[in-house]
């Protein structure tokens, strides 16, 4: 096999052939072998919903912040504020903007100690997310470290944490398993080798454990054995859609800005003297206010809704960004950018037809119960 060769097949995380043996169907996702599903997307949509599932996230990149200056730092990098972040383990969703306050990724963060930042950011844009970050660390005193050692498994459902918990008695030990299950939302802690957060994307309860890749194989199997299911990508996708948890690079990317992607709850505007990249320009659009949001839809007549469909409003057209079938709520859902004053009803063309819309606050599902 040529250089060439290799270098453009996609990479396997530590749990490739875990899949291959649950009969996973893999795709290349973001330049990785990834199973889209295991049979059917909606029976692992409803494990999830109903029992508790399994997600292997390992390919998503993991970096490590230290330094004096590393509060500065990532006060200056990011739109939300990590002064916030008082007790060691507690987590922030935030957004990394340009200059003209695009959304470059967003990313959870967690502060473990005031010279030690975790980060989680996404698979799809790992290299320019390095190459950014890289060039505003110039000016700071912190040094930045990869975790390709680690591998992730998110378990998320109503019995996912006491699942999770029943295997890290045995695993750690009764104390780090009474901890992890007193965890609160969106807080994470170190254990031993282990982080365990109860972070997720699925808009249910659960954890995201963070393990050494030599250990993540018998975790997947431990996993297995208490009636965890592995979950695809097909499913991750709906059952966040349900959430309505925006996917980057389908909802927002480097030409949105936070303001017209449903995220403006996550951009600190206080302190008024921190300067975060993409500031001035945020706040011009602040001042103006945006010419578009996004919203949820369900879509009232029969049909299927998908991204890039032609939303029509009484104040212009929009697209829709993200749609689906939702096997919750048994109607089709979608996440759509509109402009501003649209208020609450739309059509969506599709196949030359325009179908009526509900527009609804996302998001659609949460902890299992219907919310529009």
């Amino acid at each position: 096999m040529s250089n060439t060769e290799q270098t453009v097949r996609p990479q396997q995380t530590p749990l490739y052939q875990k899949h291959i043996e649950a009969g996973g169907k893999m795709v290349d996702f973001a330049g990785w072998e990834m199973p889209i599903n295991y049979g059917s997307q909606v029976k692992e949509h409803k494990q999830v919903r109903e029992d508790a599932g399994m997600f292997d996230v390992s390919h998503m990149v993991i970096l490590d912040f230290k330094g004096k200056e590393v509060k500065a730092f990532l006060q200056y990098l990011l739109a939300n504020d990590v002064s916030r972040l008082k007790d060691s383990g507690k987590a922030l969703y935030s957004a990394m903007l340009n200059d003209k306050a695009g959304v470059i990724d967003d990313l959870i963060v967690y502060y473990l100690a005031d010279d030690f930042y975790r980060m989680v950011v996404n698979a799809a844009t790992r290299e320019k997310d390095i190459k950014w970050i890289i060039k505003q660390l110039e000016s700071f005193d912190v040094t930045m470290e990869e975790r390709d050692d680690l591998s992730m498994i998110a378990v998320q459902g109503p019995n996912a944490r006491e699942k999770v918990v029943s295997i890290l008695v045995n695993e750690l030990s009764s104390e780090e398993a009474d901890q992890a299950n007193e965890l609160k939302p969106f807080f994470g802690k170190q254990m031993g080798d282990w982080f365990v957060a109860r972070t997720g994307y699925t808009g249910e309860d659960g954890f995201e454990v963070l393990l050494p890749n030599e250990s993540v194989a018998k975790f997947w199997d431990q996993l297995l054995e208490k009636g965890v299911k592995p979950i695809g990508l097909g499913a991750r996708d709906t059952l966040r859609l349900e959430a309505g948890m925006n996917l980057y690079g389908t909802d927002m990317d480097e030409t949105i800005t936070p303001l017209s992607a449903g995220m403006a709850w996550t951009v600190a505007w206080e302190p008024e003297d921190r300067d975060f990249i993409g500031r001035q320009a945020l706040q011009k659009e602040k001042a103006t206010g945006p010419k578009m949001k996004l919203v949820g839809l369900v879509l009232e007549d029969k049909g299927v809704l998908r991204g890039h469909q032609k939303v029509i409003t009484d104040f212009g057209d929009g697209e829709i960004t993200s749609g689906s079938f939702s096997p919750t709520l048994s109607v089709a859902i979608a996440l759509a950018r509109v402009p501003f004053e649209t208020k609450d009803q739309c059509h969506v063309e599709i196949r030359g037809k325009q179908l009526a819309a509900r527009i609804v606050k996302p998001p659609f599902v949460r902890n299992g119960k219907a919310l529009v």
